[in-house]
Formats: C-alpha cells, structure tokens, sequence
C-alpha cells in the first residue's frame, strides 16, 4: 500500500524517492498541527483559571492608587446650621457639606454680582445636586418666594435723588436697541443674544450669558449691573411625553443622541412618570440635568 502511493507520487509530482519519502514524512506532521493544536486550545480554555496572584497584585495596586477628588459629590462629615449663601464663607460651606468645586462656583457666582433672592436660585448652579439642596432647603436664611426684582430695586433704591435711581430691565424683554445700549453690545450680538434666548426658551439664570457666542466677559458682567431675571419667569418647556426628536434637538442643551436617547426610553417604558425619571438615561447626569431643569415638563 505504501509502495503504491510513493510510486504515484513519484509519477504524478516528478520527484526522487528521497524527495517522495521526505513527503510522506511531512504529511502526517501537517495534520497534527491541523488537528492537536486547536484540540489542545480547546482543552485549555475549559480548565478552572486560579487569579490569586493575579487578584493578589490588583489589590496591592489599589492600595496605592490616588483617592479621586473630582466634581462628584463625595460624602463626608458635615453640620447643619442656618446660613445665607450671599454671605457664607468657603469654610462655612464646607461645613455644610458643599463639594468645594461647588463651594467655589457659589463663590465665583458672587464675585460677579450675582446675587441669591431665593432659596430655589441655589439649584440655578450647575452642579447643585437636588437631594443635597432639599436637605439644607431648611436651613438657607432666604425666602421661598420674592417679588420681582424689578420691585425689589424700587422699593430699596434712594428716593432723596432720582438721578441714583437705577434703571433695571427684563433680559428676557429686552429688544435689540435696549440690549445695544450695553457697551461692547452691537447689532449683531444682540441680535444673538435674542435668538439664543428664543432657542432655549428664556434666560432662567444671568449666568446663561456666558454660553452666548462672542459675549465677552466684561460685557456681560456690565448686563448683570443692568438686567435682571424676573424670579417668576417661567421658561418655554419641554414636553418629555410629546417631544419629536427635531424638538428635542432644536434646545441648545439637547443635541441629536440625547434627544434619540429620550425618545427611545418613551418608546421602550412608556410616558415619563416624573421629570427625575429622565436621569435614568445614561447620557443625562446630575451637572447636566440641573441644567435642563427650568425648561423639562411632562405635558401641557
């Protein structure tokens, strides 16, 4: 049998017989590397894998790994006491529990002029988180509710001259010409500034300024000496339950993938329940959805 195949390789291939049982020997080699190697893999990957050691060196690494301080809210000691928050030191703060990156925003918001008239305008700094703001809710020394602010500044303005008077405006009424009479503003920003407010559906915060394209500081902070947010404005909403996703999109705070996002969570578990629902889609964290907040509703 062995002889006939050699002498029909031989014939058929045109090679010696060394060359024909060099062959032969090579062949049987070829199909168990063919065979035993994938055969021996497979044996391999059903054995139990023991990750002590392994397990042992990740511990040890951990064990050194620099604790992360980031924009979290970290949980640590903290008191409770009254406190106004125009007035609050950063150890007070502290104190209280304020992350410091949150401490020193409330801070920067206050070195701008900006002022706290009610306790809800707390929840107006990016990154405050809710429960952590309706814990101290009892706490803060402001009022739940004010007047308008363009009240406020006539009723506590001195009356003895009416040159120091000072004029307040509506930034969410405000037209093109008054916004021009802002230094540093001309046509074309207050014209941007106009359609971002129409996009977003009113200015719930003088900080929202700064997203608007090409407004330089300075001029924004000269805004804040002449324009207010009325504490009961109420901005255009967002209808989670009936949004399309154009709808979604066309806020400024929402692009494409979110506004997918929303309407596949609606699809998949029916009409949001609550606005907080919303924080279960992943894309949606706490920074952000402070954030949106002022403009989300359910329905009509």
């Amino acid at each position: 049998m062995i002889n006939r195949l050699r002498s029909w390789i031989r014939a058929f291939f045109g090679i010696s017989t060394r060359e024909t049982n060099g062959l032969l020997l090579l062949l049987p080699l070829l199909l168990i590397s063919v065979f035993v190697i994938p055969a021996y893999q497979r044996w391999r990957s059903t054995q139990p894998i023991d990750f002590t050691d392994n397990q042992r060196k990740l511990d040890s690494l951990l064990a050194h790994w620099p604790t992360q301080k980031d924009s979290a809210f970290i949980v640590k000691d903290y008191s409770r006491f009254p406190f106004d928050p125009n007035t609050a030191s950063l150890a007070d703060l502290d104190s209280l529990g304020f992350p410091d990156f949150l401490a020193h925003r409330i801070l920067n918001y206050r070195s701008k002029n900006g002022k706290f008239r009610k306790k809800a305008d707390l929840l107006r700094i990016y990154g405050m988180d809710t429960s952590f703001y309706e814990d101290l809710e009892p706490f803060i020394q402001l009022p739940t509710q004010v007047a308008s602010t363009a009240l406020i500044a006539k009723e506590t303005a001195p009356t003895v001259k009416a040159e120091f008077v000072r004029e307040w405006m509506n930034i969410n009424t405000a037209d093109s010409v008054q916004l021009t009479k802002i230094y540093g503003i001309g046509a074309k920003l207050s014209e941007r500034i106009i359609n971002y407010r129409t996009k977003l559906g009113g200015f719930v915060s003088m900080e929202q300024l700064y997203e608007v394209y090409g407004l330089d500081t300075v001029v924004i902070q000269r805004m804040q000496q002449k324009y207010f947010v009325d504490s009961l404005f109420q901005p255009k909403k967002i209808f989670l339950n009936q949004a399309s996703i154009k709808e979604l999109s066309s806020h400024p705070y929402i692009n494409y993938t979110l506004a997918r996002a929303i309407t596949t969570y609606r699809f998949q578990h029916g009409k949001f329940a609550t606005v907080d629902e919303v924080k279960k889609i992943a894309l949606v964290d706490e920074t952000f959805y402070s954030k949106i907040l002022p403009y989300l509703s359910l329905n009509p």
